[in-house]
C-alpha cells in the first residue's frame, strides 16, 4: 500500500467519524448513516491494499 492510499484513506476514516459524531450532536441521522458509510468505504479499501500488498510478497 503505497503512504498516498495510505493517507487518504486515513483521511476518510476520520472524515466518517467527524461526521458521525455531528449528526449524533445533532441528532441527525442521515449524517450519521453518511458518517458510517465513508468508514466502511475507507475499510473496505484498506481491505483491497492489504490483499494487494500480500500477493506483493
Amino acid at each position: 500500500m503505497g503512504i498516498g492510499d495510505k493517507i487518504s484513506n486515513a483521511a476518510q476514516d476520520l472524515s466518517g467519524k467527524a461526521k458521525e459524531a455531528a449528526g449524533k450532536g445533532s441528532d441527525d441521522p442521515g449524517l450519521q448513516a453518511e458518517g458510517k458509510t465513508d468508514q466502511a468505504g475507507a475499510d473496505v479499501k484498506k481491505a483491497g491494499e492489504n490483499v494487494k500488498d500480500a500477493f506483493k510478497r
